[in-house]
């Protein structure tokens, strides 16, 4: 009787653990994973970009030669350099191009660090940035340059404020998610909305006119592209890439 109530606490030992285990659950085995779709996923429309072993389905913005970007323990990766002057770093994008759908995507950032996703990139122009829209990834607090509200996480960089940003302390992974339906994008940051707002309207006119991209009339202009993300010299690392075209 001893025994088989010592076995039945490990029992509940064992359930717990696997509950509190961050990722998704297979239900083919019961484990819970990263870079895993589960079946309803998958019924749901959601693909995988990023397979957890291998940089596959990705390559360098303009095919530039880097070697800033590598997998490690199922993480897609960008390690940092204080100095940012290498001739070898590079953006890196999906080989694929997508139109509209919903973007998922778990990341973590190093201290300092800086860095963003950006959507409807195309290879046209010297950098990502100055096609694709930015969801803007950095450290808040240890950045050590003062930061305007557009520079801070879950922002659409240089255009739109992220109100609220319930940002998890740093080396911690966040989920976010982005939402582009033609005009319509929606910025999620840990299952909290933080930014909305239209394309192409007066008021998104007049933001990149007389802001940051007066200068780059090709911004924010493309309605299909590649998913980029972004080498700023900074570490950062991104799992549970996944997508679903609407």
């Amino acid at each position: 009787m001893k025994n088989r109530s010592i076995l039945v606490s490990y029992l509940f030992v064992g359930i717990f653990i696997i509950a509190c285990k961050p990722g998704k659950t297979n239900e083919k085995t019961g484990t819970t994973e990263d870079n895993f779709l589960t079946e309803q996923e998958a019924k749901d429309g959601w693909k995988l970009l990023f397979n957890g072993k291998t940089l596959d389905g990705w390559r360098m913005y303009q095919n530039k030669p880097a070697d800033a970007w590598g997998v490690k323990d199922g993480e897609l990766y960008c390690k940092g350099n204080s100095t940012d002057k290498s001739d070898l770093r590079a953006d890196i994008i999906s080989k694929d191009q997508f139109e509209n759908y919903e973007l998922s995507i778990d990341w973590k950032i190093s201290p300092q660090g800086n860095s963003g996703i950006m959507y409807h990139v195309t290879e046209e122009f010297d950098a990502a940035y100055l096609s694709g829209p930015e969801y803007q990834l950095i450290d808040d607090i240890g950045f050590p340059d003062k930061l305007e509200e557009w520079q801070k996480t879950a922002s659409d960089y240089a255009m739109y404020n992220a109100t609220p940003r319930p940002t998890k302390p740093v080396g911690e992974f966040n989920t976010s998610k982005i939402v582009v339906n033609d005009a319509h994008r929606e910025y999620w940051l840990n299952g909290v909305k933080v930014v909305e707002f239209e394309a192409w309207t007066p008021d998104w006119e007049l933001k990149k006119t007389t802001g940051k991209w007066k200068n780059a009339p090709g911004y924010g202009l493309a309605k299909k592209g590649h998913i980029c993300l972004q080498d700023h010299g900074g570490g950062v690392w991104f799992k549970n890439i996944k997508i679903r075209v609407i």
